[in-house]
C-alpha cells in the first residue's frame, strides 16, 4: 500500500487483475506490483486538470472483463499440426487470451484499445520455441506456405512493433527461449538467447563467480526504464538505450555479434571488437525489427560490476539555457562521461520536485527560493558515475566545477537516490492515472546541440497547444555532439481518435524541427509513416532491397515495419530523392 493520504484518497486499484482479463494484459509489469500517485501529485493533477475528488470516486474502463473476441483462425489443421511437430503440442496456443497477450505493446494506443475491448491484428497462433533449430524449421515452413511471422520479446514496445497486422503466427520468446549459450571471461562477453530478460541477464552476470567460476562479478550496463519487462532481443532489434548509456553506450555499442534466422537462411556475424571487412552486417541487422529475420542469439560486451563507485550528484540550474550550456560543456570536456545523465526542463523539474518531495523539505525549499531558483525556470540535473574509482571521483569533481561555473546549486545525491528508487517502477503510475481518464505517454528524439533549443521549443509549443496538457522534457543519453530529448505528455484523454491525432501532431513537429524521429524507441509500424521523411527515399530503398533479399515473400513482421511495405498514402513529410 502507498503512504496514507491526509485527505480524500481515490480508489486506486491495488489488487491483482482477474486471470484471463483484459487488464491482466494491459497492466504494466508484475501482476502484484502497483504504484499510485503521492498525495501531493494527486493534488497537483486535480489543480492542473480542473478536477475534484468527485472525478476520482469511480474508476472507468478497468478491463476486468474476460478476454473474448471473434477472430477466426486462418491457419489450417495441417499448419497447426506441423507447428506442434516442431515445438511440441504444449507450445502451440490458439485460445483468445494467448493470442491477444502477444498482439499489443505498451504505447497508450495499445492500452486504450485493451480497455475498450478493441481487438484487432491478433495472430492465429502463438508458438513458444526452445532453440534456434526450431525457429529455422518454423521459418522454413512459414516461407513455403506464405504464413506471416511475428516475434514477441518482453512486450514493452511503444511503436506497435509486435502487432500482427497480417495474422499468421507470433513467436513468444519469454517462456523457453531465454538461456545462456556461453560466457567468455577472457574476452568479457556473454552470448544469450534473444528472449532473455533484462533482470535475468543482469542476475547472471552479477553472479558470474558462482555460475561460471569467474574471477569477478559483471554487468551489461544496459538499463532501460523497461528493464524489468524487456528482452535482449528487443533491445537489439530496436537499437535501444539504457539509462546508463552515456557511459556504457546504446545497445549497438554493446552488441558484438548476432545470429538471425531468415527465409534465405542463417546470418551469423562474428564478435570481433573491430574490423575493416566492408559494410558491417552486424549494424545492418540491428534496428531491422524483425523485418529481415528472427534474432536468435546475441553476443554482448560485459563490464566489471562496481556499484560502490556510483558517485551520485544533483544540481539545480537557474535556467534551461544555463543547464544546456553546462551539459554540453560536461560532454565536450574530455573528462570521461557520467553514467546516468538526466537534465530536466523547467516543467519537468517542478513536477519532479513534488514527486521526490524536495520542495517539502523546509531547508531545501527555502534555500532554493533564497538563491533565486524560481519555479518554472529552474532545471534539475541528476547523475552518477560508473567505472574505476579514481576515474569516477575525477568525473564527479570535474562535473562539480562546470556546474559551479554556471552558478548551479549542489543538492547532494539524495534526489538521485529518489529517482533510482522509481526508475523502473514509474510506468506503474500510468495504469493508476488512466483508471480516472488521465493519460500519459512519451515520445523521444535525437538532437544536436545546435538545434536543441529549436526542437525543444517547437515540440513543446505543439504539446502545450492542447489545453490543460502537461509536457515534461528531459535530456538523457548525452554525447559530445548532442543528446536525446524525451517528451512526456500528460492529459485528460480517453478516446482513441484524440490520442492518434495528438500523437501524430507531436511526431510531425519533431520531424519539422529537424530532429531524428527516434533515438531508442525504434520505428515499428507506428512511426513508419515519418521514416522516409527523415532518412530520405534513397536510404529507404536500401532497406527495401535488403528486405527483398532476406524475405522475398514478405512473411517477416509484415504490415509497415520500418516502412519497407508501407502504402504510399500513409507516408508523411516525404523528402525528394537526391
Amino acid at each position: 500500500m502507498s503512504k496514507p493520504y491526509k485527505g480524500f484518497r481515490p480508489d486506486w486499484q491495488e489488487t491483482r487483475a482477474p486471470e484471463g482479463s483484459y487488464r491482466s494484459i494491459l497492466k504494466w509489469g508484475d501482476p502484484d506490483a502497483f504504484k499510485v500517485p503521492k498525495e501531493s501529485l494527486y493534488k497537483m493533477m486535480k489543480e492542473f486538470f480542473g478536477m475534484t475528488d468527485d472525478d476520482f470516486k469511480t474508476p472507468r474502463e478497468m478491463g476486468y472483463e474476460p478476454v473474448e473476441f471473434d477472430a477466426p483462425i486462418q491457419l489450417t489443421d495441417a499448419d497447426l499440426q506441423a507447428f506442434a511437430a516442431i515445438v511440441g503440442g504444449d507450445n502451440v496456443k490458439t485460445d483468445c487470451y494467448s493470442r491477444l497477450s502477444v498482439a499489443y505493446g505498451k504505447t497508450m494506443y495499445d492500452l486504450l484499445r485493451l480497455r475498450k475491448h478493441i481487438v484487432e491484428n491478433v495472430p492465429d497462433a502463438v508458438l513458444y520455441p526452445s532453440d534456434a533449430v526450431e525457429i529455422e524449421q518454423i521459418v522454413a515452413y512459414c516461407d513455403a506456405h506464405k504464413i506471416p511471422v511475428y516475434v514477441y520479446g518482453g512486450g514493452s514496445s511503444v511503436t506497435r512493433g509486435v502487432e500482427c497486422m497480417k495474422g499468421g503466427i507470433s513467436l513468444d520468446m519469454r517462456k523457453n527461449f531465454n538461456k545462456v549459450i556461453r560466457f567468455n571471461e577472457i574476452n568479457q562477453t556473454i552470448t544469450v538467447q534473444a528472449g532473455m530478460s533484462g533482470p535475468d541477464l543482469e542476475k547472471t552476470l552479477n553472479n558470474a563467480p558462482e555460475l561460471f567460476g569467474a574471477s569477478r562479478r559483471y554487468t551489461c550496463g544496459h538499463f532501460p526504464q523497461s528493464f524489468e519487462y524487456s528482452s535482449v532481443g528487443g533491445w537489439t532489434v530496436t537499437r535501444g538505450a539504457g539509462q546508463n548509456s552515456t557511459y556504457y553506450g546504446k545497445i549497438e555499442h554493446i552488441v558484438l555479434g548476432q545470429e538471425y534466422v531468415t527465409p534465405r537462411g542463417k546470418i551469423v556475424t562474428d564478435d570481433y571488437a573491430a574490423k575493416a571487412t566492408g559494410p558491417d552486417v552486424n549494424q545492418i541487422m540491428m534496428g531491422s525489427e524483425g523485418a529481415y529475420g528472427i534474432l536468435t542469439h546475441v553476443t554482448l560486451k560485459v563490464f566489471r560490476y562496481m556499484p560502490e563507485n556510483h558517485f551520485k550528484f544533483s544540481y539545480m540550474f537557474h535556467t534551461w539555457e544555463d543547464a544546456q550550456a553546462a551539459a554540453r560543456e560536461i560532454m565536450q570536456a574530455e573528462i570521461g562521461y557520467p553514467s546516468v545523465f538526466r537534465l530536466s526542463d523547467p516543467e519537468e523539474t517542478d513536477i519532479m520536485m513534488r514527486l521526490y518531495g524536495i520542495d517539502d523539505i523546509p531547508l531545501a525549499g527555502n534555500l532554493l527560493k533564497l538563491k533565486g531558483f524560481e519555479p518554472m525556470k529552474r532545471c534539475l540535473f541528476l547523475g552518477f558515475t560508473d567505472g574505476e574509482r579514481a576515474f569516477c571521483r575525477n568525473i564527479k569533481r570535474k562535473v562539480a566545477a562546470i556546474c559551479r561555473k554556471y552558478k548551479a546549486m549542489y543538492l547532494t545525491g539524495i534526489p538521485v537516490s529518489a529517482w533510482e528508487k522509481g526508475r523502473f517502477t514509474d510506468p506503474y503510475l500510468r495504469d493508476s492515472m488512466q483508471d480516472f481518464g488521465i493519460m500519459t505517454d512519451t515520445l523521444e528524439c535525437t538532437v544536436n546541440w545546435d538545434n536543441m533549443a529549436k526542437v525543444h521549443e517547437t515540440v513543446r509549443a505543439y504539446c502545450k497547444s492542447r489545453p490543460q496538457t502537461i509536457c515534461m522534457t528531459h535530456m538523457s543519453h548525452a554525447y559530445p555532439q548532442g543528446a536525446n530529448l524525451y517528451f512526456i505528455f500528460i492529459a485528460k484523454m480517453t478516446e482513441l481518435d484524440d490520442f492518434i491525432s495528438y500523437h501524430r501532431g507531436i511526431l510531425d513537429h519533431i520531424q519539422k524541427s529537424g530532429a531524428a524521429i527516434s533515438h531508442h524507441h525504434g520505428i515499428g509500424k507506428m512511426f513508419a509513416p515519418w521514416l522516409e521523411g527523415f532518412i530520405g527515399s534513397n536510404q529507404l530503398e536500401i532497406f527495401k532491397v535488403l528486405k527483398q533479399h532476406f524475405d522475398p515473400n514478405n512473411i517477416m513482421n509484415p504490415g509497415g515495419t520500418i516502412a519497407v511495405d508501407l502504402p504510399e498514402e500513409e507516408k508523411r513529410f516525404i523528402r525528394p530523392k537526391w
